[in-house]
Formats: C-alpha cells, sequence, structure tokens
C-alpha cells in the first residue's frame, strides 16, 4: 500500500501478497528493501509487525522497517523478526529517547526525518512542528544517529520528482549518510540524485514508480551503476 503526500485517505492497494513482492524486488536486483507499516505510524506502535516479519524472512537481501518504533522494546522486537534496520520518526523529537536509541542499537537505528515546506511532521505525517529538518538532522548526528532517512512528504507518492534543493541542504547540513525518500519517478531523477553521492547522499528509496511500471528496477540499477557522471 501507498499513500500520496502523507494523506491516509489516499491510498492505494497494489498487492494482497506482500511477500511475493518483495521476492520481486529482490529477484529484480534490489539490494535492500524497505517497509513501512503505515498503519504503525498513525497508531505509534507497530500494528503488521508479524507481517512485515514473514517479508524480511522470505527474502535474502537485508531489510528496513519503519512505522510506529516507539520504543526500545519495539526496536528490539523488530530485530528479532529479522530486519537489520528499524527507524525513528516521531520520537526522534525526543532526544533523550533518541540518544538511548542510538547508543544501544548504532547502526542498526536510523532517524527518520519527514518535512513539509521544511517543517518536521511526526505521527505517521499526520503532525506538524516548529522544527526544521536540518536542525534536527544536526541534533540527530549530534546524538550518535549513524543515518538519516530524508523525505520530502509534499513529493512523496506524487511521482513529480524529487526536492533536489532540500536534499542537498540535507547532505550539506551532517556528516553523516542520507538517504533519499520521495517523488523518484525516473531513471533521470535518480541519476540527479547520484550526483549528490560525494555530498553524502548513500541511495534513495523508490516506490510508487515501480508499482506503477514507470521505472523498470533492474533498467535503473544498471543506469546507476554505470560510469559516473563528470
Amino acid at each position: 500500500m501507498r499513500l500520496e503526500q502523507g494523506d491516509y485517505s489516499r491510498e492505494t492497494v497494489y498487492s494482497e501478497d506482500p511477500v511475493a513482492m518483495a521476492r520481486r524486488w529482490e529477484d529484480a536486483g534490489a539490494p535492500r528493501l524497505h517497509v513501512v507499516d503505515l498503519d504503525g505510524a498513525r497508531e505509534g506502535r507497530p500494528v503488521n509487525l508479524e507481517a512485515a516479519g514473514r517479508i524480511a524472512r522470505a527474502i535474502s537481501i537485508p531489510s528496513d522497517f519503519g512505522g510506529g518504533v516507539r520504543s526500545a522494546e519495539w526496536a528490539r522486537r523488530v530485530l528479532e523478526e529479522g530486519f537489520q534496520r528499524f527507524s525513528i520518526g516521531t520520537r526522534a523529537l525526543d532526544e533523550e529517547f533518541a540518544g538511548a536509541i542510538f547508543r544501544e542499537f548504532g547502526e542498526a537505528a536510523i532517524a527518520d526525518i519527514a518535512s513539509r515546506e521544511g517543517r518536521v511532521v511526526v505521527s505517521g505525517w499526520t503532525e506538524g512542528s516548529s522544527v526544521t529538518a536540518c536542525d534536527l538532522a544536526r541534533r540527530m548526528e549530534a546524538l550518535g544517529c549513524r543515518r538519516i532517512i530524508y523525505t520530502d512528504v509534499s513529493r512523496d507518492g506524487t511521482l513529480s520528482g524529487p526536492n533536489l534543493e532540500a536534499m542537498r541542504e540535507m547532505v550539506t547540513s551532517v556528516n553523516i549518510p542520507v538517504v533519499a525518500s520521495g517523488g523518484v519517478s525516473s531513471i533521470e531523477d535518480i541519476l540527479a540524485l547520484r550526483e549528490l553521492g560525494h555530498l553524502g547522499l548513500e541511495g534513495a528509496i523508490v516506490g510508487k514508480a515501480l508499482y506503477d511500471g514507470r521505472l523498470d528496477l533492474s533498467e535503473a540499477l544498471r543506469a546507476v551503476r554505470g560510469p559516473a557522471a563528470r
């Protein structure tokens, strides 16, 4: 299932068999799978973790989980289900909690920062805040975060292309890897993001474009692994 611009009233179900879909992306060459429990993000606790765990155990590539991980206990349960990493979003604003998570889980813990017009949104992207995305990213790095996923919610699910200006601002604000999310719809978008690789952009999460058939994963991977642009 996918949302558009984080709007739960604009959801699309692409398959009733998520395990089969995950195997499809693995067979196409995906190096990693990103699984989001949308219900969990909204409810404040993982709702579909058992089903998500079946996905993680069915594939051989590493996988990440996000959505409602707001305690150390939930983080442990996510890893026990077979995921290699998990992300915290809403509770990243709680510096005491975030610092404890990064100390305990190290590389397995990701700060998932989503913003709308530069301001952080939380609770499954349904609530705004006064904190800017780049300020939160710097705070996360200072607390020991090893990696950030950055989503421009206004682009997510729209196939309108990533917000390159905002992504550049993010990757130049921190000295840890950043993964881009939101709006990727073409190989051209991926190649444009690759230009930020030397600044610290580690990769990109692609969703709707793959499910809609607008982007062929195998072709995209061949393109991005080609000679670096000069």
